[in-house]
């Protein structure tokens, strides 16, 4: 039955890996919504004060909310909602119907000509593939119309959500004339308007009904070309003529253009697909790839697809590593196994690693918990303590069997004294796991699926250990070799020159019981010190994909036709020789930041002044050669740069923090704002390990402010609202009526021609109607006022706020170490601080600081299982404190470890302690349960105290070298190598110091005298 029960669960696991879904990261629930307004015509300040604020005070009642930013420019009101960190998942749909339904409600009340507003909930999709359409010779309608066809064949595809166009340019049909001529034939935009809208409209002509049929009628006249809007006539003092006659009339695209997409040099539209939620990414990149090569073939000569993210080959890639990570581990273990306990002991504990990992990987696509980074990582962590159970059984039962019992007899008492005491020490290790488990925050839904597996693998590794392993045991074990072995040392298989110097060694401890103990608070003392002033913190570690972003940002109210030249002139720079070999392909972002395509990316939305590039190196060594090159190009010294704030960034892990230091300062007047602000960026900018200060506010924007003389205007019939339709008609176009064709509609869109746009100078002769028809000169009503106004207003909780921002100047620190420098630095500004301002830390030691508040919210539940499972166990309130305190000693070796190898402490390192606290109150159970057991079959306490700790350091040292070496091929990796370097330097010093301390203090606490 054993051996059945085996073979069908290592073939259930087997199938179930093959089956787990795959991906890069965790399902996620991203607690961000955007909502957009448009107010064409209003000022920041405008937008601010009448529109963004009417919508905060609304949306201020949303349940869950935490934190509501906005950003209010000139025609714009950008407003995030952010959720707290501990909403639940299930919750936060609920929140976004609540946000639309507060946004229906206030709708009304919004000033008129707003449109929206727009909410998004979509924000936080990550897109898997990204795809761009480009061709020499073609242009963006004829990039679209072929993007379109493909977009609609990949949304047929399984697990896919949705397929988004980025880069779409809209097309347009100009209507242009020079402004004094459509005033000297004495027509109106709105007069074209009308006439044209008349002849394109679409109504219903009725139908006729006869006995038998019902036939509609139908009425041409709807435009059909170009050439046809061309031939449209109009009415002018009793003449007709036609539109083209008095006007060019042309097709073409926005002016100014959208947010644009480019691709290693060349215009392009992108195609980004979004999987379903629960969708295996690897199948789905295959798929995809099928279809992509399938469309390929029927595009027109000339037309290139260019895949430029590409997270299916990222997972393949990261799965593989991980897999060939966990196959070095579980080389590594079975070799300690070997090794230290003989082949047919190591056997015994061989067998049980790939029936716990099948049963695991079984119990994991029962859950629901697919194949991703978190996942992987904790079947590494948990690949070190999952022997530990298989390698005190067959310990034991080794040991029984040297000791002269029978096979048999020694596989059931392994089971029978070992597996209650191995219960209780698997218990605590999964306990130590719940406030990565149960943390309610972003960083802790991250990161479930740590303690969920951990959990799963330890308590499968104990079924295992007491039911699988005496089997396999008494089926393997050589009966008549080991006790020949016992025989050969009497009976007493302790009676080695190794356990003789070890015993020696433990009563030398137990005789200086008060030195070991001192030196031993000497230690944790000095290892707290190590971690306070030589080991640096980090929130997560810096990510291993091989992109760079590259930010460019312009002085503020450039254009995107200024911004699209910088964006070539950055994508020259990577052509050069020498650099160009060592990419993959270069997308370009002009007036928007790169979609979504990586979970923790910090997104940038709609900003004429920015752009951005992801650089796709080819490997780790190719991107850091790259970014090196741009960083020193960027800071030219013949300044050729200098007119830019540029930025060149790896990827980020965790949250999406954007800057790594940040502090905000808040208050209600900008101009005392932009002033506190300003001091705080001078404080930053003399600390060296900062760069790129920078306010988030930029610079003010220039502006002509066309001011009217009411009076005048009144009396010549003019109004406010007459000459800025006539100032946005002739500067920017107004649209007239749609062209239809097919799924499109095309504006009609009239606008002064080439000559009389884009100059400000010839703005005060620009004709403007009057009442009575006739046409005035701007200048005779209005004067013109260069000015300079707020380009973006920043808010945080409805108070303006202005956040300085940096970069770190080197790798040699972190961001809390430099913000800490800061920090102390600002002490006499906030001092001085006006009523109602106030400087508060942000950035990556503000995120951090929430994750470690959830994780300490839920360390007394952790502290509460786990002394309740040491009573239940112990029975002794002495011996549960005992063993508490040698949990800690652990970080005596992580400060060392992270110390000596310059390794940082932050949520993933975090991680590898927790974990360790439960190891070691594992082996300080198992020492303390082992002396309880001696002592009550009458041994003396001191024999008692020595003979457990001779007895059980086998085990103990056995299961902390299967843990410590399992964690070398962690090291390597960016992401786990500071969790595994604190795991194994803390069991290391743990380990020795369970052996000798805790022994000590045991003899400390209860006296205990050597016997005679």
């Amino acid at each position: 039955m054993v051996l059945y029960l085996m073979i069908v669960l290592m073939v259930g696991g087997t199938l179930a890996l093959l089956d787990l879904g795959r991906a890069e990261d965790p399902d996620f629930t991203f607690k961000v919504m955007v909502v957009r307004t448009l107010w064409p015509g209003a000022t920041a300040r405008e937008v601010e004060t009448e529109l963004t604020e009417r919508i905060e005070k609304k949306l201020q009642e949303t349940p869950w909310l935490d934190v509501l930013k906005s950003a209010s420019r000139a025609g714009e009101s950008l407003i995030f909602i952010q959720l707290k960190d501990y909403t639940p998942k299930q919750e936060a749909p609920e929140a976004w119907r609540q946000v639309r339904k507060k946004l229906d409600d206030i709708r009304h009340t919004l000033p008129a000509g707003v449109e929206g507003p727009l909410p998004n909930d979509d924000f936080g999709d990550v897109y898997v593939s990204i795809y761009a359409l480009t061709g020499v010779g073609y242009d963006q309608a004829e990039l679209r119309r072929t993007a379109v066809r493909v977009q609609r064949a990949l949304r047929a595809l399984p697990d896919v959500k949705k397929v988004d166009l980025l880069g779409v340019q809209d097309e347009k049909i100009f209507v242009e004339m020079a402004p004094q001529r459509l005033a000297g034939l004495g027509l109106t935009p709105a007069m074209v308007a009308d006439a044209l809208a008349r002849q394109n409209a679409v109504q219903p002509a009725g139908f006729v009904e006869t006995a038998s049929d019902r036939v509609r009628l139908r009425v041409t006249g709807a435009f059909d070309s170009v050439e046809a809007i061309r031939a449209a006539e109009l009415a002018v003092g009793g003449r007709h003529l036609r539109l083209g006659d008095i006007a060019t009339v042309t097709r073409g695209f926005a002016d100014p253009p959208n947010p644009r997409m480019r691709v290693d040099g060349r215009d392009a539209v992108g195609i980004a697909v979004a999987m379903a939620r629960g969708g295996d990414v690897i199948a789905l990149g295959r798929a995809l790839e099928a279809e992509i090569a399938a469309q390929e073939k029927a595009l027109p000569l000339g037309l290139t697809v260019t895949q430029v993210a590409d997270q299916p080959a990222v997972v393949r890639v990261s799965l593989n590593l991980f897999l060939k990570t966990l196959a070095e581990a579980v080389a590594i273990v079975l070799a300690v196994s070997f090794l230290s306990l003989g082949l047919r002991t190591g056997m015994v504990v061989a067998l049980s690693i790939p029936l716990v990992l099948a049963v695991t990987f079984l119990l994991m696509k029962i859950f629901g918990i697919d194949l991703h980074r978190i996942s992987l990582g904790a079947l590494i962590i948990a690949l070190g303590l999952l022997v530990d159970d298989a390698i005190i059984a067959a310990e034991m039962m080794v040991v029984k069997i040297e000791q002269g019992w029978e096979k048999f007899k020694a596989a059931t008492f392994a089971y029978t004294s070992t597996a209650f005491p191995m219960l209780t020490g698997t218990l605590i290790t999964a306990a130590a796991f719940t406030p990565v488990g149960f943390a309610r925050s972003g960083a802790g839904e991250y990161a479930f699926a740590i303690f969920a597996v951990t959990t799963i693998a330890l308590l499968v590794s104990w079924v295992v250990a007491v039911i699988f392993t005496p089997w396999i045991g008494y089926r393997i074990l050589d009966e008549k070799a080991l006790r020949k072995y016992g025989e050969a040392h009497h009976g007493d298989v302790y009676d080695t020159p190794f356990y003789r110097r070890f015993k020696a060694l433990i009563e030398w401890c137990l005789r200086r019981r008060w030195s070991v103990i001192g030196l031993t608070v000497l230690a944790f003392a000095g290892g707290m010190a190590l971690f306070k002033f030589g080991v640096q913190y980090q929130f997560f570690p810096p990510s291993n994909r091989s992109e760079l972003i590259v930010d460019l940002w312009l002085p503020q109210g450039a254009s995107l036709k200024a911004t699209e030249t910088e964006v070539k002139r950055v994508e020259a720079l990577l052509a050069e020789d020498g650099v160009r070999d060592q990419l993959a392909n270069v997308a370009s972002y002009i007036g928007n930041g790169a979609p979504r395509f990586y979970l923790p990316l910090d997104q940038q939305l709609f900003n004429d002044n920015f752009g951005q590039l992801v650089v796709v190196t080819k490997d780790l060594e190719a991107r850091e050669a790259v970014r090196q090159h741009l960083q020193v190009a960027f800071a030219a010294p013949d300044g050729s740069w200098s007119h830019l704030r540029t930025r060149v960034q790896r990827l980020e892990n965790g949250p999406p923090v954007g800057y790594p230091v940040v502090f905000r300062v808040g208050g209600e007047d900008l101009e005392t704002l932009r002033g506190i602000a300003g001091e705080v960026a001078a404080t930053m900018r003399a600390n060296p390990n900062v760069t790129n200060v920078h306010l988030d506010w930029n610079e003010k924007a220039k502006s002509v402010r066309v001011v009217i003389d009411q009076d005048r205007a009144r009396t010549l019939g003019v109004s406010s609202q007459d000459v800025a339709r006539t100032l946005q008609a002739h500067q920017q176009g107004v649209a007239l009526t749609q062209y239809r064709e097919g799924d499109q509609l095309i504006d009609v869109v009239w606008r002064a021609d080439a000559s009389g746009r884009g100059r400000l100078d010839r703005l005060a002769d620009l004709p403007v109607p009057t009442a009575t028809g006739k046409w005035l000169p701007l200048a005779q009503v209005a004067r013109l006022e260069p000015v300079l106004e707020e380009s973006v207003i920043w808010r945080r909780n409805r108070l303006p706020t202005i956040q300085v921002r940096a970069d770190l100047a080197n790798d040699k620190v972190t961001a809390p170490t430099v913000t800490q420098q800061i920090d102390p630095q600002l002490a006499a500004l906030r001092a001085r601080l006006p009523p109602g301002y106030r400087i508060e830390i942000g950035g990556t030691i503000e995120e951090a600081a929430k994750n470690e508040a959830a994780l300490k919210a839920v360390m007394p539940l952790m502290i509460v299982a786990v002394v309740t499972l040491l009573m239940v166990q112990l029975q002794s309130m002495r011996r549960t404190a005992m063993a508490l305190l040698t949990a800690p000693l652990g970080l005596i070796g992580v400060a060392l470890a992270l110390f000596a190898l310059s390794a940082p402490f932050g949520f993933v390192a975090t991680l590898g302690v927790i974990a360790l606290m439960g190891m070691i109150l594992r082996n300080s159970v198992i020492l303390v349960d082992q002396i309880d057991q001696d002592e009550k079959a009458g041994k003396h306490r001191w024999d008692a105290i020595v003979g457990a700790a001779v007895r059980r350091s086998r085990p103990i040292m056995l299961t902390a070298a299967a843990a410590v070496l399992a964690m070398i091929p962690l090291t390597r990796q960016i992401f786990w190598g500071p969790m595994a370097v604190a795991i194994m330097g803390g069991l290391i010093v743990a380990t020795v110091l369970t052996l000798l301390f805790l022994p000590a203090l045991y003899a400390a606490w209860y006296r205990v005298r050597e016997p005679a």
